[in-house]
């Protein structure tokens, strides 16, 4: 099981671009289809504590935020701190 976990759906152009992201940074993932998957959904409801939008991320279970978020924290050197 990979340390990032990334929810999703099969419609979102923004979640492409993270998974694309995350393969071009050689970052495993998990993909959690939020429109496919209940019980993904109802894990997605909880980690990120009701979130409305998507791609949402965890890192080691702990809810970090979105697309936004991710490259921030890759741009800062911090992702990789994380993924440790």
């Amino acid at each position: 099981m990979a340390q990032l976990k990334i929810f999703s759906t099969g419609i979102c152009p923004i979640c492409d671009k993270t998974k694309l992201l995350l393969n071009k940074w050689g970052i495993a993932y998990d993909e959690i289809r939020i429109d496919t998957d209940m019980e993904g959904r109802r894990e997605f409801i909880e980690k990120t504590n009701g979130a409305r939008t998507v791609p949402q991320i965890t890192i080691h279970d702990q809810w970090i935020g979105g697309f936004s978020e991710l490259t921030e924290l890759h741009m800062e050197g911090s992702l990789s701190e994380l993924m440790e």
